[in-house]
C-alpha cells in the first residue's frame, strides 16, 4: 500500500456519507473529524497528503487574501479556510468539471462567503484576475515533465500530474502577476526537481526564503519539497528541519498525524 492509499484509509473517510448533490462516479469524503467534507471523482484526480502538508506550511498572519493556482476539487482553499478563520481565498481552475466540483464543495462546507472559485488558465491569468491583487499565492503544480513516467489516459489525472497544460514556470509567472510586492508564494514539488524550482523561482523574481524537505522515513531520501518565496525579496534562504512522514512500522509521525487531524493549531 503506498502513502497515498494509506492516507485515504486513515484520514479521508470515504464511506457511507450521503448528500443529494453527490453525482455518479463520485465519493463524499471527510477530513478533520468531519469538519470538512468534499466530493471527489471516484476514478479521477483525488487529493493526496501533499495538499495537507502545503496548507500547514503556508505562512499566514490572519486576514490575507489568498490565491490557489490549479485548485482542482478546491481542497487547499477549504483547508486554509478551516485553519485560518479570517482569510479569503480564490481558487483558480481551468477544467470545467473540476471547477464545478470545487464550487459544490465550497457550498457543501458553507464557505461561499470566504472562498470563490474562478474558472481560468494560469497561462492567461491576466484575463481573469487583476495584477498585484493577492497577499499570498499557493500552488500544488504538476511535478512530472510531459514525457516522463506513465501518463494517465484520464484527463484529470494527466493534467494534475504532468506538465501538459502548464509548466512550473507558468505557475510561477502567474503567482508573480497576482502577488503584491513582498507577497508570498508557497508550493509543494518533487524533491528531485529542487534545483529546477529554486532556479525558476529566482527567474520569476520570487526569491526563495523558506524551505523544508519531506521524507517518507527518517533515513530515506527526500521525496517532496515545500518552499516559500517572496516577490522582490532579498537573497537569504532559511532551511527548516526535515518533515518525516512515517515512524518505524509505517505509522504516521506525531507531526504528520496532527496535520491530518487538523490539530496543529
Amino acid at each position: 500500500m503506498d502513502g497515498k492509499q494509506r492516507f485515504f484509509r486513515v484520514a479521508a473517510n470515504s464511506s457511507p456519507l450521503h448528500n443529494p448533490n453527490l453525482m455518479n462516479e463520485e465519493t463524499l469524503d471527510s477530513l478533520f473529524q468531519g469538519k470538512l467534507k468534499l466530493f471527489q471523482r471516484r476514478s479521477g484526480y483525488r487529493f493526496s497528503l501533499d495538499a495537507l502538508l502545503l496548507a500547514d506550511f503556508v505562512s499566514m498572519k490572519g486576514k490575507e487574501t489568498v490565491a490557489d493556482l490549479g485548485t482542482g476539487n478546491g481542497i487547499i482553499p477549504l483547508l486554509l479556510a478551516l485553519l485560518h478563520a479570517q482569510v479569503s481565498i480564490t481558487g483558480f481552475e481551468f477544467q470545467p468539471a473540476m471547477a464545478e466540483r470545487a464550487e459544490r464543495n465550497v457550498e457543501l462546507n458553507d464557505l461561499a462567503e470566504r472562498i470563490r472559485i474562478c474558472r481560468g488558465d494560469v497561462r492567461t491569468i491576466n484575463a481573469v484576475a487583476a495584477a498585484a491583487s493577492f497577499d499570498v499565492v499557493v500552488c500544488n503544480p504538476p511535478f512530472r515533465q510531459p514525457n516522463s513516467g506513465r501518463i494517465s489516459r484520464d484527463d484529470e489525472k494527466r493534467i494534475a500530474r504532468h506538465e501538459t497544460t502548464g509548466e512550473l514556470s507558468d505557475f510561477l509567472r502567474a503567482g508573480r502577476f497576482l502577488l503584491r510586492e513582498k507577497g508570498l508564494m508557497s508550493l509543494v514539488y518533487s524533491a528531485v526537481r529542487s534545483a529546477d524550482v529554486i532556479f525558476a523561482m529566482r527567474q520569476a523574481r520570487l526569491e526563495p526564503k523558506r524551505l523544508r524537505m519531506v521524507h517518507s522515513f527518517q533515513d530515506a531520501e527526500a521525496s517532496l519539497l515545500l518552499v516559500e518565496g517572496v516577490k522582490g525579496g532579498r537573497a537569504g534562504l532559511k532551511v527548516l528541519p526535515p518533515l518525516i512522514i512515517y515512524r518505524p512500522g509505517k505509522q504516521y509521525s506525531e507531526e504528520v498525524a496532527a496535520i491530518i487531524a487538523g490539530s496543529r493549531r
